[in-house]
């Protein structure tokens, strides 16, 4: 059965250094991303975007929350598949290609999880990759393929 969930985010942008948006170099790429009830999130452009390097970034933030959707996704299969997972810890990328036009899109986002787990079997705890992808929200909703290349460690003493 299907639910809609509604979530919600504001936007300010607070770049404006007085005199708008009178050249291209002429504004900042600061703004803040606000949710009620949690902290701002201090956003801008990717520094070769003429943004501020020390805020995140749109391109970071999507590559983020498609990792963090991945690990949700991961362990709510694991614990189906009977899978225990010890530790998680991910490292993304992401490549974008810009055009001409100023415009671009992401080609692709490889996530690459390293995964230890104390009980189950590693080949599934593996395999189990693609179907926490495809129930990721947020790798569900991207028009760009989302890779994976997970590594799987027993802990020592682990029982299979």
């Amino acid at each position: 059965m299907d639910a809609d969930h509604l979530f919600v985010a504001s936007l300010a942008w607070t770049g404006n250094r007085g005199v708008g948006t009178a050249g291209y170099r002429e504004y900042g790429r600061d703004h803040v991303v606000r949710v009620v009830g949690k902290p701002d999130i201090l956003g801008s452009a990717a520094r070769v975007f003429h943004g501020d390097l020390d805020r995140w970034n749109p391109e970071e933030l999507l590559i983020a929350a498609l990792a963090q959707c991945h690990l949700l996704s991961y362990l709510y299969v694991a614990v189906a598949n009977d899978i225990v997972v010890e530790s998680y810890d991910d490292t993304a990328e992401g490549m974008l290609v810009t055009t001409p036009d100023g415009g671009g899109r992401f080609r692709e986002v490889v996530l690459r999880p390293v995964v230890t787990i104390s009980a189950g079997d590693p080949d599934v705890a593996r395999r189990i990759h693609a179907d926490a992808n495809r129930l990721c929200f947020i790798a569900s909703s991207v028009n760009f393929p989302v890779r994976h290349e997970p590594t799987v460690l027993e802990r020592p003493g682990a029982t299979g």
